[in-house]
C-alpha cells in the first residue's frame, strides 16, 4: 500500500481562531464535504515544519507563519480517485499568523476542485458545529493547546511576524 507522509497545521490567528477549510475527497467527490486542518504532503527531501510552512503559504498565501513542534500523530486509509488505497500517515503541530483573509491563488488543481470553502472559525464556533470536522475531536484538542499556552508565549510568536502576507 502506498505511503503519504503529512503535515496538518492547526494555523491560528492573535485571537485564537482556527483557519480550516471545507472539502471533500477526491475518491468521493459527490460526498458532503467536511472541515478540516490546513496543511498537506511532505514532498521529498522536506521537513515537516518545512512542509508546514509550505503549506500555509499555498493553501493560505500566509508567507510569514511560526511552526511549532508535532503535537500528534494520526493515520488513516484514504482511496485515490482510481479506489485504490493509500495509508496517509497526519502529523499535527500549531503554527501561528498573523490576521487576514486567506488568498487561493497558490491552490493545486485538486484544491480548486474539491476544496469549497476556507474561513476563520472562534473555538466557540468550532465547538458548537454541526458539521463533521476532521479530525473529530479537534474542537477538545484545540482547547487544550489554547489553554497549554501562556500570553507571553503566544505574544513572542507573533512578534516575528507583523504583517499578513509578503
Amino acid at each position: 500500500m502506498r505511503e503519504r507522509l503529512t503535515a496538518r497545521v492547526l494555523l491560528l490567528d492573535p485571537e485564537g481562531r482556527i483557519l480550516l477549510m471545507k472539502g471533500r475527497l477526491p475518491s468521493n467527490p459527490d460526498a458532503p464535504g467536511a472541515w478540516f486542518t490546513v496543511g498537506g504532503g511532505v514532498e521529498p527531501g522536506e521537513t515537516l515544519a518545512e512542509a508546514a510552512l509550505r503549506e500555509i503559504r499555498e493553501e493560505t498565501g500566509f508567507s510569514c507563519a511560526s511552526v511549532g513542534p508535532v503535537l500528534w500523530e494520526g493515520e488513516q486509509i484514504h482511496h485515490d480517485r482510481k479506489g485504490r488505497p493509500v495509508r496517509v500517515r497526519e502529523h499535527f503541530m500549531v503554527a501561528r499568523c498573523a490576521r487576514g483573509e486567506p488568498a487561493r491563488e497558490g491552490w493545486q488543481a485538486l484544491e480548486r476542485e474539491f476544496v469549497d470553502d476556507i474561513r476563520w472559525w472562534t473555538p466557540a464556533e468550532l465547538a458548537a458545529c454541526a458539521e463533521p470536522v476532521f479530525p473529530p475531536d479537534l474542537a477538545g484538542r484545540l482547547a487544550e493547546v489554547l489553554a497549554r499556552e501562556t500570553s507571553s508565549e503566544v505574544s513572542d510568536r507573533f512578534s516575528a511576524c507583523s504583517s499578513t502576507r509578503a
